[in-house]
């Protein structure tokens, strides 16, 4: 009789571990999936031929396993895509890759630039001693934050929350201009209430003398990616029509090879005794489906997971129904014309500012983060050469009054703020759109200390596998939460310690060494 894995969720985690078991096991997977579409927070939506990621997701691992799975799916570019091709610019290639202006199956190598905004001007990020840093913020801040640097290098505060983190890597003063209110902004809480294991997982090798050393370095082509932190990559990979592009066609796949994606569907309950789940309840357009199974693959929200399960301890119930999470709202905007001009040597069309992204660090500005898509890659954007797709986003907690704003005040908030940054002039927007994401990132306060009771209670279930990003609450990059899944596959297939799901952590080299 054949074998079934119900996998909770169509993003990456929730694909690769269907794909796996597919190209591995006998085992057929059955995803379930609240959208229409896949990709999770990593999938780019379309507003009249336009594309926009949200969040924005470069492709980078030092994972040699995902770089391999990633190319299987889309070969690296043989040629430059258009843009490069009109500037001239110089981006490494593969030998025998496809042209990206002769098929969409391809994969781009872009080159990475984010800053900070802050001042009304531009800093490097992450944020280095730079010559560039000193004029922005004038001699006498500078020495300030030098001083308050190399204090931090000699006196180290116990690490407990994110401030701790920050402060000992970069200084008080550094950390004050650049990261406190920032990281306020985006997680609405103070980085003093915010555990240090957020730092651990997004930055943990990052320091302001890795920066520096890596400014110094790079130049001189003496350091490579895969030995630098994650956030100092100067090139990534991108798939030619938006990192969703990439979970399309391995959802295709995944129907080409056997399993099955029921969209607009939702798991709402389980089936649970002793440590074993016997079947999922899902809520379908007509109503509601028992579906048994062998195997339960869980990437949904925790708290989600929790509340749907029988006879749950009341204790691990508390624990995962005040679990926090961050909202995203994205703002998206086409224009035909940009007032952020490029102040670089980077070569770009029409002149635009060259980030993919930009760190919005002012006091005076609602949205967190400004992204470029035509920077992103020059397919995304129907008339790339005469116009550009940006969008601001917006961090929020469900139910708060960012959230509950409607669409058109949303768009209010963020015209605001497009006309504090003198971005452009409301007569030069052709169009835009409003996209909301519930449980975008799993926050690390409050109740979250005590997560480690819910993780252990989840780990008793002998054939359930919890995956990803909501389904582990951890801040997960893209490739460290497929990676979650390629080990739940093995854990299936070769009946291996569960434990491994959870050690899959940002900035391992885990199984390379």
């Amino acid at each position: 009789m054949e074998k079934i894995a119900v996998i909770a969720g169509a993003g990456p985690a929730g694909l690769t571990a269907a794909y796996e078991l597919l190209k591995n096991t006998d085992i057929k997977p059955i995803i379930i999936e609240e959208l229409d579409s896949t990709g999770g927070i990593a999938r780019t939506v379309f507003h009249n031929g336009n594309g926009i990621d949200l969040g924005g997701h470069r492709l980078f691992s030092k994972s040699q396993l995902i770089l391999d799975l990633w190319e299987e799916l889309l070969p690296l570019q043989g040629k430059p895509p258009i843009d490069d091709k009109i500037l001239g610019r110089n981006i490494t290639v593969s030998e025998n890759g496809p042209d990206p202006d002769e098929t969409d199956i391809v994969m781009l190598k872009r080159k990475r630039l984010s800053r900070i905004y802050y001042l009304r001007k531009f800093f490097n990020y992450p944020i280095s001693l730079s010559l560039r840093t000193i004029l922005n913020m004038g001699l006498i801040r500078t020495a300030k934050s030098g001083f308050s640097y190399i204090k931090s290098c000699f006196i180290k505060r116990k690490e407990v929350t994110l401030e701790d983190f920050m402060i000992n890597r970069f200084g008080k003063v550094l950390y004050e201009t650049f990261f406190e209110k920032y990281t306020q902004k985006v997680w609405g809480l103070h980085p003093s209430r915010i555990s240090k294991e957020w730092g651990e997982q997004r930055i943990k090798g990052l320091s302001l003398s890795k920066a520096i050393i890596n400014a110094v370095l790079s130049p001189l082509h003496l350091i490579s990616n895969k030995q630098k932190e994650t956030s100092l990559i100067d090139e990534f990979f991108y798939p030619k029509f938006g990192c969703g592009q990439l979970w399309n066609i391995m959802a295709d796949k995944i129907i080409q090879m056997g399993g099955e994606i029921r969209f607009n569907q939702k798991v709402v309950g389980f089936k649970n005794s002793g440590n074993k789940i016997d079947a999922v309840i899902i809520q379908t357009g007509n109503g509601e489906e028992e579906l048994r199974a062998d195997y339960f693959v869980s990437s949904m929200p925790i708290k989600d997971l929790i509340c749907g399960m029988e006879n749950v301890p009341e204790n691990v119930q508390n624990i995962a129904k005040e679990l926090p999470y961050r909202d995203y709202i994205l703002a998206g905007f086409y224009l035909d014309k940009f007032n952020l001009k490029n102040n670089t040597k980077i070569k770009t069309i029409n002149d635009i500012c060259p980030d993919s992204w930009i760190y919005i660090q002012e006091d005076d500005i609602t949205a967190g983060r400004l992204q470029i898509m035509n920077n992103w890659s020059p397919y995304l954007v129907q008339d790339f050469k005469n116009k550009v797709f940006i969008s601001l986003e917006y961090f929020a907690t469900e139910g708060d009054e960012l959230w509950s704003k409607t669409e058109n005040e949303m768009l209010d908030i963020a015209l605001k703020d497009i006309k504090s940054l003198n971005l452009t002039e409301e007569e030069h927007i052709l169009d835009k759109v409003v996209v909301k994401v519930k449980k975008a990132y799993p926050a690390y306060f409050g109740i979250y200390s005590e997560f480690d009771t819910v993780k252990n209670y989840l780990k008793g279930f002998d054939n359930l596998f919890c995956i990803g990003r909501n389904g582990q609450h951890k801040y997960n990059n893209m490739d460290h939460s497929m990676l979650s899944a390629i080990e739940a596959v093995k854990c299936i297939k070769d009946g291996t310690d569960k434990n491994i799901l959870w050690e899959v952590n940002t900035e391992k080299e885990y199984h390379e060494g």
